[in-house]
């Protein structure tokens, strides 16, 4: 089974994963009351890079998903990295 798209909700805001022709987009979408619906892009995910660069990206797309602790780190074990990391690789097509 192909994925082409993955939205996983996080603390604050969903983050949509999207397929692209290099590897993924991965992407931040706010929900508010008073403006709508906010899209910006947090990385991308390309199927040619090193694991420890597409890890880095994962971590900063961690901050998203689980939340930050008062150091600004992602509030996420080193599993809950991967498996972001896991479902990016797994729409990117790694």
């Amino acid at each position: 089974m192909n994925f082409k798209r993955i939205v996983i909700e996080g603390a604050d805001e969903s983050v949509k994963i999207s397929r692209t022709d290099a590897g993924a987009q991965v992407s931040v979408e706010r929900f508010t009351r008073r403006d709508g619906v906010h899209d910006h892009i947090i990385a991308e995910f390309g199927r040619d890079e090193p694991r420890e660069e597409r890890y880095a990206k994962a971590l900063e797309v961690a901050k998203f998903v689980y939340g930050e602790d008062r150091q600004g780190r992602a509030a996420a074990t080193n599993s809950m990295v991967h498996d972001v990391l896991n479902e990016i690789e797994r729409v990117a097509g790694c």
